[in-house]
């Protein structure tokens, strides 16, 4: 059975027991970030995808958070899918004093694509993967068998945005089911209408508005 008031249940449950999106993880240097709607007449799958630099992973990473009524392996979300960019870290972070910073010099090599960076040795790691996105930004995120991977193959995309308003207050005793926001991302799940999807605030899940992400 799909309604909007289970669909918010499970993201209320993920919620509390710490598995939803959290673009603000102090782990985490945010990069980028992607969501996908999927839906039918019986099933719907909601991916959310928060790519980061996470300096005790040594790695770029994109955390593919996966949740539905239909999941092919797993439970609800995430469903540790930690998909890792870089091929050649040892090569990219400096050592010593100097890790978590760019060794300077070489490419970064994302899937086997070696990508020249105009950074200078010492730079920010963070800074350096942020750097990557107008350009690479399609090589660092999910393609659609990363993003398929824990859901039915033949459930129809619906939806997908590459921005929209993450609630600031999430962490602050506000469940997700409180806000309007993933009130509407479950009107879209439960009707599979992409039209009922009708945005009222700015978006503000560019990295730059998540100053504190990653800096535990």
């Amino acid at each position: 059975m799909k309604t909007v008031s289970s669909i918010l249940g499970q993201f209320d449950l993920a919620y509390d027991t710490g598995r939803f999106p959290d673009l603000d993880n102090g782990y985490h240097y945010p990069v980028d970030v992607r969501m996908h709607l999927f839906a039918d007449p019986h099933r719907w799958a909601w991916v959310v995808e928060l790519l980061g630099y996470s300096p005790r992973g040594r790695n770029l990473i994109d955390v593919v958070h996966v949740f539905g009524n239909c999941l092919t392996h797993g439970d609800i979300g995430p469903t540790n899918d930690f998909l890792h960019r870089v091929d050649n870290m040892d090569d990219v972070e400096g050592d010593g004093d100097d890790a978590e910073q760019f060794r300077g010099g070489v490419p970064i090599v994302v899937r086997g694509r070696a990508l020249v960076v105009d950074a200078a040795q010492g730079a920010p790691l963070e800074d350096v993967f942020r750097s990557l996105v107008p350009e690479h930004r399609e090589l660092l995120l999910a393609d659609d068998r990363e993003v398929r991977a824990g859901i039915p193959a033949d459930i129809p995309l619906v939806l997908r945005l590459d921005e929209w308003h993450q609630p600031t207050d999430l962490w602050d005793d506000h469940r997700p089911g409180d806000h309007p926001f993933f009130r509407a991302i479950a009107e879209v799940l439960d009707t599979g209408d992409a039209d009922g999807y009708r945005p009222t605030e700015a978006p503000n899940t560019h990295w730059s508005n998540r100053p504190d992400a990653g800096t535990l």
